[in-house]
Formats: structure tokens, sequence, C-alpha cells
């Protein structure tokens, strides 16, 4: 069975949105390793939003839009933590997935021009 094109596009980049979600709702994700929990988290928000900027660039070919809406996701996703306990909404943290979202069209841009 092949799903419609709209729901090929856009299903993986709602299932991505949904684990970001999921792990934004968990009230503690501290490993108690000191800096390198600091370092393996911004990482973590690297990563995710790299993923979500492809996953959106893949649905819309536009680096613009894809940027746009990560940075979007971003900003809602920690709008989304300062209503769970434990966690807190932290603009440096848009920034992280800011700098995600740009490095996964960047490292994107770079594969489709070899």
């Amino acid at each position: 069975m092949t799903l419609p094109r709209p729901v090929s596009l856009w299903l993986p980049v709602l299932l991505w949105a949904a684990l970001i979600f999921a792990f934004s709702a968990i009230p503690s994700l501290s490993s108690g390793l000191g800096t390198w929990d600091v370092v393996l988290r911004k990482a973590a928000h690297v990563s995710e939003f790299a993923m979500l900027a492809f996953l959106l660039w893949r649905a819309v070919r536009d680096d613009g839009i894809a940027f746009f809406g990560t940075v979007l996701y971003a900003a809602t996703d920690e709008f989304h933590q300062s209503f769970v306990r434990g966690r807190h909404g932290a603009p440096r943290d848009i920034a992280f997935d800011a700098a995600g979202g740009f490095l996964g069209l960047l490292i994107l841009r770079h594969e489709l021009e070899r």
C-alpha cells in the first residue's frame, strides 16, 4: 500500500515533532553527569532540530520556510516546557535549536550540491 504523497511528506514531520514534544514533557532529563549533561542536552537540541529542518525541507523544498518552521516549532517547544514541572523555557535553547536547523539545512545543501 502506497501512501498519498502529502501523507508521505508530512507524516514524518508530524511524528518527529511529536517525539520532540514527548521529550519536552518529561519533567527532568538530567543524567547527573555535570558538565557532560549540559553538553549532551545541547547536542540533542541541535540534532533534533537539524532533523526537523531536514524533514520540513523534504516536505516543502524551500530552505527559508523549513528554517522558519523549525525556529517557530522551537519557540513553541520552549513555551510548552515552561508548563512542565521541573523544566523551563529558555531563549538560549531556541538559539541552539535554530543552530541545529541551520546546520541540518547546511549539510543538506552540501549533499545536494555533490
